[in-house]
């Protein structure tokens, strides 16, 4: 999760009375952990999340006895699948078979999260949901402020009043719904008043990813504030994206097997109208705020990538990248990154198919950035990357 849905979601889990934080800030200890308790085979993420867990396991007056650890799974190619009985056999190698490991899974859309309480998987939802409005709002406004560092405040103002509203709101549902409705006015609020002006002189460069690497700054060297250094706006594909995609890929595999008409299609059509209208309300205040930088519905993300890689054939992250990737250059992108660590197969698939998307949609660059911790002149690269893409721009202007 990127920072703010981190402290949004473990004030979700506050909401209903369990003790929760967020792991903290990843640095060069984070990389110390990680390489100490994994191979060297694993993925870039998952030795950054095991280095932040074990970091936590190892503060003065820690107790296995209880901690647990929320460490979601996925089906498909991508390793992520394997992070959670991997850390399982991580901490029963090391003396920390008390911890528990709380690991809700992608089959079902993560329902899973229902044994906790029943609040728990509205309020999670809708916690992830207003932490990336905000987050939205901060990368519409940082490239443009007249006074470095006002959006930065704003936007940790706007996230503590989202924690406070979730943590202090009763979790009857349509109580909760009309506080955290509230806060984002108040946030929106806040942001207008900053009085940026944003007139689309600054390319917009589209972001999208592995989930983790793309979100967590720490992972990605904080790729997004260089490209503002270089004077660009970035679209960054967000978290809720994949529970929308998760929540597809459910209703496709109960259509495959047959089971369309059963309880559990009935329970899943149930959630997904309830998440829609919360969407709904919840996006509802920033319609002219976000004009022309809508989201777009997961289904129309499908069809952007059908021409190049259908959602029958592949699975994952993949999918959404080449998808998102096309909405994004019909909305004005200038160029689209995306985000990846070193030897990810959604990445490299996804790096195999850009060339085409890029003649397809005349020429825009699209590039992929790996990492895996160890130093690279990101810099260097990102200036290199600018040029194109204000090239891009300029042409595709006048061709307009």
């Amino acid at each position: 999760m990127a920072y703010g849905s981190a402290r949004a979601f473990a004030s979700a889990f506050r909401a209903i009375g369990l003790d929760a934080e967020p792991t903290p800030p990843s640095d060069s200890r984070t990389r110390e952990l990680g390489a100490r308790y994994t191979s060297g085979d694993e993925c870039y993420p998952a030795k950054v999340t095991v280095g932040d867990f074990m970091k936590v396991l190892e503060r003065p007056g820690a107790d296995p006895t209880r901690v647990a650890l929320f460490m979601p799974t996925a089906q498909g190619p991508c390793r992520f699948g394997q992070y959670a009985p991997y850390l399982r056999q991580i901490l029963n190698s090391n003396g920390y078979g008390a911890v528990e490991i709380l690991s809700p899974t992608s089959h079902n859309a993560y329902a899973g999260l229902g044994s906790l309480a029943g609040a728990f998987v509205r309020t999670g939802w809708r916690a992830l949901l207003c932490a990336d409005l905000l987050e939205k709002l901060l990368l519409m406004n940082r490239p443009y402020e007249e006074r470095r560092g006002d959006t930065e405040a704003v936007y940790e103002e706007s996230l503590a009043d989202l924690c406070r509203t979730l943590e202090e709101t009763l979790p009857e549902p349509a109580v909760q719904l009309r506080a955290l409705r509230d806060s984002m006015v108040r946030s929106r609020e806040r942001f207008r008043k900053l009085g940026t002006r944003r007139d689309g002189s600054l390319p917009l460069i589209g972001i999208v990813g592995e989930i983790f690497c793309r979100l967590n700054t720490f992972s990605n060297e904080n790729l997004v504030q260089c490209l503002e250094g270089y004077g660009a706006e970035a679209w960054l594909s967000d978290l809720v994206e994949w529970i929308w995609y998760t929540n597809s890929e459910h209703f496709r595999k109960l259509k495959l097997e047959g089971r369309i008409w059963t309880a559990e299609a009935l329970g899943a059509w149930v959630r997904k109208r309830v998440q829609k209208r919360d969407e709904h309300v919840l996006v509802e205040p920033f319609q002219e705020d976000f004009a022309g930088r809508e989201e777009p519905d997961i289904y129309e993300v499908l069809e952007c990538a059908r021409p190049y890689l259908p959602r029958e054939g592949a699975f994952g992250e993949m999918v959404l990248n080449v998808g998102k990737a096309v909405y994004l250059a019909k909305k004005g992108a200038a160029g689209i990154i995306d985000i990846s660590p070193f030897t990810c197969m959604n990445g490299i698939v996804c790096e195999a198919i850009y060339p085409r998307i890029s003649r397809d949609l005349g020429g825009i660059p699209i590039r992929n950035f790996y990492f895996d911790g160890t130093q690279s002149d990101l810099d260097r690269d990102l200036g290199v990357y600018m040029e194109l893409a204000r090239s891009y721009q300029k042409g595709h202007s006048v061709v307009a």
